[in-house]
């Protein structure tokens, strides 16, 4: 039996299949959260900056707007961005887990799926984007300056917005600088291994993230074959 989360954080479920939503939200609800709900993607934006949820679940299956253009306009909007967004899709194909990710999603869980394994992969989404009480110092890697203690992070004195899951890769990646990071590891400390993520996930965060970096993004290296490496500036 899942354990009731300690804060009761604020999750929202969007779905234009009322079975689907009354049967996530049950399950969330019963195992300690704060549910609402939304059947379309215009009602999830407007629920979604009112209510400031830890976490979204998204299908991608929406009428009217598509679930990757919520997750474009939660993205793009201050209020919402650092939102956790597990996405639900009932199609296979990689290059819609890849857009999905791609566009910022932190997991995607395929249709049908198991309620316990959601509530599961909600529990560990929000663990990792929440992470233990950071330190109150200033981990700094070349001009990247990251605010343990605030979840902030500058370049060059410039403050870039993260999602928790690119900030939690950046810190492993500095904490570790001159170290190669397996994909492997990588996905058991950032994704904590959850059971159908691939390593073709840390790529495409790797990406997001060096770009959002910008020139910074060269101090993350590819080591060929094994995984990446912040670089130690001398």
């Amino acid at each position: 039996m899942t354990e009731a989360p300690a804060s009761g954080e604020r999750i929202l479920v969007v779905d234009d299949e009322p079975d689907i939503v009354a049967l996530v939200v049950y399950h969330l609800a019963k195992s300690g959260y704060r549910v609402s709900s939304a059947q379309n993607g215009t009602d999830a934006l407007a629920i979604a900056r009112r209510e400031r949820p830890a976490l979204v679940v998204l299908d991608l299956m929406l009428p009217g707007l598509t679930g990757f253009e919520v997750l474009e306009q939660l993205r793009a909007d201050r209020a919402t961005r650092n939102v956790a967004v597990l996405m639900l899709t009932a199609r296979r194909e990689e290059p819609d887990r890849i857009r999905g990710l791609t566009l910022g999603a932190d997991d995607y869980l395929a249709k049908p799926f198991s309620p316990q394994e959601l509530v599961l992969r909600v529990a560990a989404i929000l663990r990792r984007t929440a992470g233990a009480q950071p330190a109150a110092d200033v981990l700094t890697a070349g001009p990247i300056a990251i605010d343990r203690s605030a979840h902030r992070v500058q370049v060059e004195g410039a403050e870039i917005e993260l999602t928790p899951t690119e900030y939690k890769l950046l810190i492993t990646l500095a904490e570790r600088r001159g170290r190669v990071q397996s994909r492997a590891h990588l996905l058991e400390t950032v994704w904590e291994a959850a059971p159908d993520i691939q390593t073709r996930t840390v790529d495409m965060h790797v990406q997001r993230l060096r770009t959002k970096l910008g020139p910074a993004g060269d101090l993350i290296e590819t080591v060929r074959g094994f995984g990446y490496r912040m670089k130690v500036e001398g």
